[in-house]
């Protein structure tokens, strides 16, 4: 059975393919704070802390 994509998992996928270019990144990562629910913005906050390496090419 297909796990549902979620807009949390969604934000995620988008952050990975703008992290080339900060300005971008950051446009939308405020984009996505605006769209998930409080709980899901603490989730992807801990996720950007994870991964920042891997995230943030620059």
């Amino acid at each position: 059975m297909k796990e549902r994509s979620t807009m949390l998992d969604y934000c995620k996928k988008v952050l990975q393919c703008v992290s080339f270019d900060v300005r971008l990144f950051r446009k939308e990562y405020k984009k996505a704070i605006r769209w998930l629910a409080p709980i899901e913005v603490q989730e992807l906050k801990q996720w950007l802390r994870q991964n920042r390496s891997q995230t943030l090419s620059t």
